[in-house]
């Protein structure tokens, strides 16, 4: 599997990249292993709050549909408009082409409760 290990991960299985600052948000390759197919993602506006533990938007796919967890707190800056038109980009490149959202965090301690890659790996062998 596929863990970026410069990537911090939480047990909704979503992903942080610091971006010196700024934090990318995405779904972990486990993650749409599980979903299979997408077929449409929601994603809230720029400028909207987001809380960590807190849905923040939804993947559908053709199984099922699943809300999107905040790993962290904070003000949406960015947002991964291509997924509106290529949704399949969650499926084909979750770390890369599907990032979702960019945020400016209200509270970085909150990525204390992040797993490492290596955690996470053993966190999704259970």
């Amino acid at each position: 599997m596929n863990t970026p290990k410069e990537f911090k991960y939480s047990e909704e299985h979503e992903w942080v990249k610091d971006e010196g600052g700024n934090y990318r948000i995405g779904i972990t390759y486990f993650a749409q292993d599980e979903l299979g197919d997408i077929v449409f993602v929601e994603l809230p506006e720029v400028g909207d709050e987001i809380t960590a533990d807190e849905p923040f938007g939804s993947v559908e796919s053709v199984k099922t549909v699943s809300e999107l967890y905040a790993p962290i707190s904070g003000k949406v800056v960015e947002v991964n408009e291509a997924l509106e038109d290529s949704p399949e980009f969650v499926n084909e490149s979750p770390f890369e082409q599907a990032w979702m959202i960019v945020v400016e965090p209200s509270n970085v301690s909150e990525l204390d409760k992040l797993m490492s890659a290596d955690a996470y790996d053993e966190f999704t062998k259970s």
